[in-house]
């Protein structure tokens, strides 16, 4: 009976990572159906898109200087495609203002720093040190982005919600990154290995805060709409909010207490997701508020 080496074992997950990754870059879907429905962008912004894009195009570029890497070439191949796909419809529903903006956007990203790191690499590196300053930047890169949900770990804390931060969606970026782990460690590949351990941290933090928030009851928050106006993708609207009374006054009583005057935090829910929002704030028409504190 044949017994499975050492690069057998990493291929295994390497083609596993190629399969979660792939349902990863495909969790987007819903929100460009969407899109495509409303012939709108609504207020979707591309920068997730093209900083996934230009991830994806510098470990291609990795990939390309490493040797036997078909695997980290296939995934990175299709993830290029995705989201140039992702930006191309994107780009033919948004307005003229967010077309220029994501416009310059994947200029700078895509192009320009993409070009320098390219351009640099091949100016000042030969053989395997060009490999290693590639992989440092990819590393660092990787770090970078795995540290993006601090700030959805912060908010979900702060509010006591998860309805920020989809619960499958965390439970396959932690096991994307487990597999993509034991991949890097099992070819002795470091720049791959080492990121994802800061992401599968980031992602059992995420799914810890799931279970104990996910049952918190939130409190209908009464609101008014006093003034509404267009400004571009967004409607503003201007709400008064009501604050509710829970203790009964006394009937004898002539006099009215007045209220006490809070701030409050809000979500505003529509059909393309919630924000967290104070005050004034940019939302969709028709939203419902609910109180977090």
């Amino acid at each position: 009976m044949p017994i499975l080496s050492t690069i057998h074992i990493a291929n295994a997950f390497g083609i596993l990572g190629n399969i979660v990754s792939f349902l990863v870059y495909l969790a987007p879907v819903p929100t460009f159906y969407r899109i495509w429905k409303k012939k709108s962008t609504e207020g979707f912004q591309a920068i997730p898109y093209s900083v996934a894009l230009f991830s994806a195009m510098l470990y291609l570029y990795y990939a390309f200087l490493k040797k036997n890497s078909i695997i980290l070439i296939t995934i990175n191949t299709i993830g290029c495609a995705t989201e140039i796909a992702y930006l191309t419809m994107y780009m033919i529903y948004a307005t003229k203002v967010s077309r220029v903006s994501t416009t310059r956007l994947l200029f700078l990203f895509n192009v320009s720093l993409l070009g320098v790191v390219i351009g640099a690499t091949y100016l000042l590196a030969r053989g395997h040190q060009r490999v290693t300053a590639v992989g440092w930047i990819c590393a660092a890169f990787s770090v970078s982005v795995f540290a993006a949900p601090l700030a959805i770990i912060r908010r979900v804390i702060r509010t006591k919600s998860v309805e920020f931060m989809p619960f499958y969606l965390s439970l396959f970026l932690t096991i994307c990154a487990v597999v993509w782990f034991f991949y890097g460690f099992l070819i002795k590949d470091y720049f791959i290995a080492g990121p994802n351990i800061l992401g599968f941290i980031f992602g059992i933090m995420q799914m810890t805060l799931y279970v104990v928030y996910k049952d918190r009851k939130q409190q209908i928050l009464p609101a008014a709409v006093v003034e509404t106006s267009k400004c571009g993708d967004h409607n503003h609207i201007i709400m008064e909010l009501k604050d509710v009374d829970h203790h009964h006054q006394d009937n004898s009583s002539s006099e009215t207490q007045p209220n006490n005057k809070r701030d409050l935090e809000i979500v505003v829910l529509d059909n393309y997701g919630e924000q967290l929002v104070h005050g004034v704030v940019l939302l969709q028409p028709n939203p419902t508020l609910k109180l977090l504190h």
